[in-house]
């Protein structure tokens, strides 16, 4: 179950299905709102559909408000998702890939794998870009947001990049029929697209055109915005528009009541209050009463990017915490370790990401990326990881730590481990975690490099004090290993722990030989590290 993450200090009195603007005035206004717009979604929603409307954005937008939804819930419409897509045999639709896009962020916000769902990938078509871009800047936008979610691997990351600032228009922003010929370029931008280019963009910052291309569309959109705080677009003003650009504030990192985006007084989080009803439904517009479903679903999730955003969590969009099945997303404390059980938390987003210019076409790029987006791993400059250099243990003792977020520990074992040393700290509290252990009572060897089977030895310690079962049996263990032409040349010590790394897929068992004794290279640790985390639900 979900329960909700903040206290509500007051009630917003409406009367009737009329609209009255209400004020952000004090953070309880904005539980409250996003309180009573859950409950009506749930309410309204009671049996979520593949489909824009009482689908994926009604998924999203309760999955990730922390509010209290049946298990029930979410597994129906993981099970309808399945139903969908065995009836279509995996093609969702043969043109419009924004619908592989949506579904991917409403399964994965739901806490379910959009890998593997009735045996298809259905991340796999975003790998095809003619396809993806075909319908538009929609295309690209969406694919990004969507492999962004979860880090999904796919190579085209840049070509979408590449393909929506290409769309860019000359006022800065982006509209549906935005091109590179001089008389489209020279149209008016949208502030719904805008928003949503820049939450596709938020990601790539540390790109200098990206960089560029964001402070041009920020600038237009804040003086494109009004004077109550929202924004006109498609005849009005509506509460759609003002959602998108909220959700790509939040998403870049920015306050919502930044100076920029704060006119007489109001913030986008005002003006979208503005447009809700005594049920906590949404209007598209304030004229005429009623409400609209489409409305109140982007008004729930735009609240919810604010609220994730003010108490210092993931973005809407960064799903590395999503809960799984319903269920809260916490670790429970590893086992096997007497008087140092820990309580290992996922790992957080800490953009912008890292650009290493020697990695673009490496095989653990997706490895690589995640961890140093993370500040788990470093290059060896600003722009080179050098990936196949090989790893020192004082390396591996700092990125492991950085990667579980364990607590600091300052005794020191070794006496080749001086108080001063950079690693100091990493080293110690590795030693403690029993993840490493020292080359003798008092040695430690930081600079000595590390083997693959020692590589894989301190992995499978990582992964039980995440919790994960990592014991192997003899019968596993020689079943496992003997496919390997080598595995007579493993040592007794690490061969449990390389059984265990081939059988859950932290290392590939497609390779000819296990190479044990040779040294590791940074490219390969990262790709394990990164796996036993996904394996361990903790990225």
């Amino acid at each position: 179950m979900r329960k909700i993450f903040a206290v509500l200090f007051s009630v917003i009195i409406l009367v009737g299905l009329t609209c009255a603007p209400v004020l952000a005035s004090n953070y309880a206004e904005l539980d409250t709102a996003i309180n009573k717009a859950a409950t009506y979604m749930l309410n309204t929603v009671k049996d979520p559909q593949v489909d824009t409307l009482g689908g994926e954005w009604a998924v999203i937008g309760l999955a990730r408000s922390g509010y209290d939804v049946p298990d029930a819930w979410f597994e129906g419409y993981c099970k309808t998702v399945e139903k969908c897509v065995k009836e279509c045999k995996g093609i969702l639709h043969a043109l419009k890939y924004t619908e592989y896009s949506r579904v991917i962020l409403g399964l994965t916000a739901a806490g379910y794998d959009p890998r593997d769902v009735a045996g298809y990938d259905l991340t796999a078509p975003l790998q095809d870009f003619d396809k993806t871009v075909w319908q538009g800047i929609n295309g690209p936008i969406f694919a990004l947001i969507a492999l962004d979610s979860m880090n999904y691997p796919n190579s085209r990351r840049d070509d979408y990049v590449t393909e929506i600032l290409r769309l860019q228009l000359n006022d800065g922003g982006w509209n549906l029929t935005g091109g590179a010929a001089a008389d489209i370029k020279n149209l008016a931008s949208d502030p719904d697209i805008t928003g949503m280019a820049l939450q596709a963009l938020a990601k790539y910052q540390a790109k200098p055109e990206v960089k560029t291309a964001t402070d041009k569309a920020l600038a237009y959109l804040s003086v494109l915005q009004n004077a109550e705080g929202g924004y006109t677009s498609w005849g009005g003003e509506n509460n759609e528009s003002t959602v998108q650009i909220l959700v790509a504030l939040c998403e870049l990192g920015i306050p919502f009541d930044d100076a920029r985006f704060v006119k007489n007084g109001h913030t986008l989080v005002d003006n979208i209050l503005s447009f809700q009803n005594a049920d906590g439904s949404f209007n598209h517009m304030r004229e005429g009463g009623g409400n609209s479903q489409m409305s109140s679903e982007q008004a729930l999730y735009g609240l919810v990017a604010a609220q994730r955003a003010r108490d210092g969590k993931n973005s809407l969009y960064r799903m590395g915490d999503a809960a799984k099945h319903g269920v809260s997303a916490s670790r429970p404390a590893a086992s096997g370790l007497p008087g140092k059980h820990i309580d290992v938390a996922a790992t957080t987003l800490s953009y912008p990401a890292k650009i290493f210019t020697d990695i673009s076409s490496h095989a653990n790029r997706i490895a690589i990326e995640s961890l140093a987006t993370r500040g788990i791993i470093n290059g060896k400059s600003e722009t080179s990881f050098d990936p196949e250099a090989t790893m020192t243990r004082a390396e591996f003792a700092a990125i492991v730590t950085r990667a579980l977020s364990l607590p600091e520990k300052t005794a020191l074992p070794f006496a080749d481990v001086p108080a001063s040393a950079w690693y100091a700290k990493p080293v110690t509290t590795a030693y403690f975690y029993e993840i490493v252990r020292g080359t003798s009572t008092t040695t430690f060897n930081p600079n000595g490099t590390i083997t693959r089977q020692e590589a894989a030895v301190m992995v499978a310690r990582a992964a039980e004090l995440c919790g994960m079962d990592t014991a192997q049996g003899e019968t596993e263990i020689r079943d496992t290993l003997a496919q390997f032409g080598d595995y007579r040349t493993v040592a007794n010590w690490a061969q449990s722990s390389l059984a265990f790394c081939y059988g859950t897929g932290i290392l590939d068992d497609d390779a000819l030989s296990i190479k044990p004794s040779e040294a590791v290279k940074r490219c390969e640790i990262a790709e394990m590290l990164y796996r036993m985390l996904e394996k361990a639900e903790l990225i």
